[in-house]
């Protein structure tokens, strides 16, 4: 049983969380290139703004920032459910190559197949799904063992390795392909948010609509998958079973944010953290937190890399690597 002291700091923290990401958005929709001061907010939501600013605000900023926190939410949920039935505090999506094989297969699928204009946003999903699937697949397997189960930290190591590899993979296949081309690809492994109109945001949401119930549904599951596999299967659990129907949701979760933002990672190793050490190890208390966590700190760091370096800014990729990559070290050190 829960105790209803932490289920009250649930609640404020969560509270406190949808304020600061509320006033983010907040700021992210009054600042940018194009000129849209904060007292003409509101008159523009409401439909009474020049054509200028409607357009800056419903066709540029608030599509982006959406989507933004989408994937910050569903990266950081996926990252929570690799850790825990992994029982490895290093597992990230991006870490253990997830985000790497859904860029290879979006890279073949941009690079070899015709491309419907009216599916691409659509499809582009279901691609990186395949893509991080089949590389889920081969991580997982060179990582179980038959008579002692899924060995963490080898799965750690034989991800970072497999990741190296296939972004390696992806520098061949675009080596020798056309400029446009090469400049998509670019754009997507140094995570920037590419998917920026409202189609995009269609194509993530049902995702989330449906694996976040699911994983809240599942929490007692992961819970007990924490413990030792012996200790699991005297529960009664279904180990392998329970364990695969996280896992696909995990890479369903990471291949639906990467498809729209690019390969962004560390967002599914920090967020958890964080939540763990506000309201401890319960999946049913720190999920909700680290999803919301999650959705601030993509939503901040592609605020901040947008208007740090004039005129294109920093990938936010590439922004949240130069905070993540310090947190995995120390981490890894500790751990």
């Amino acid at each position: 049983m829960i105790q209803p002291s932490l289920i009250k700091k649930q609640r404020l923290i969560m509270c406190a969380l949808l304020i600061l990401i509320t006033i983010t958005i907040v700021i992210g929709m009054g600042i940018g290139y194009s000129n849209l001061s904060y007292d003409r907010l509101i008159p523009t939501l409401l439909g009474q703004g020049t054509f200028k600013e409607e357009f800056v605000l419903f066709s540029i900023r608030l599509p982006q920032i959406i989507i933004t926190l989408l994937a910050g939410m569903a990266l950081a949920l996926s990252g929570s459910i690799l850790q825990g039935i992994t029982r490895n505090d290093l597992a990230d999506p991006g870490i253990l190559g997830i985000n790497s094989g859904a860029g290879v297969a979006i890279t073949l699928y941009f690079l070899f197949f015709s491309i419907n204009a009216d599916s691409f946003v659509f499809v582009l999903p279901a691609v990186a799904f395949i893509g991080a699937l089949i590389t889920v697949g081969i991580i997982y397997g060179f990582s179980y063992r038959k008579h002692t189960g899924l060995q963490p930290t080898r799965l750690v190591l034989i991800g970072v390795g497999c990741s190296m590899g296939l972004s390696g993979l992806m520098v061949v296949l675009i080596s020798s392909t056309e400029r446009i081309k090469v400049d998509f690809i670019a754009k997507w492994l140094s995570g920037n948010i590419w998917g920026d109109d409202w189609p995009f945001i269609l194509a993530i949401l049902p995702w989330l609509l449906i694996l976040i119930p699911f994983t809240l549904y599942k929490a007692n599951s992961l819970n007990i998958l924490g413990l030792s596999e012996s200790t699991a299967i005297g529960l009664g659990i279904s180990l392998e079973r329970e364990r695969i129907q996280l896992l696909l949701a995990a890479v369903a979760l990471a291949a639906s944010a990467v498809s729209v933002t690019g390969g962004i990672a560390f967002i599914g190793l920090m967020a958890p953290h964080i939540a763990k050490a506000l309201v401890g190890v319960r999946n049913q208390l720190f999920i909700p937190i680290a999803i919301l966590i999650g959705g601030w700190l993509l939503l901040f760091a592609s605020m901040i890399g947008n208007h740090i370096v004039e005129p294109h800014g920093i990938p936010v990729g590439i922004m949240v690597a130069l905070i993540g990559a310090p947190y995995f070290m120390y981490l890894l050190l500790k751990k």
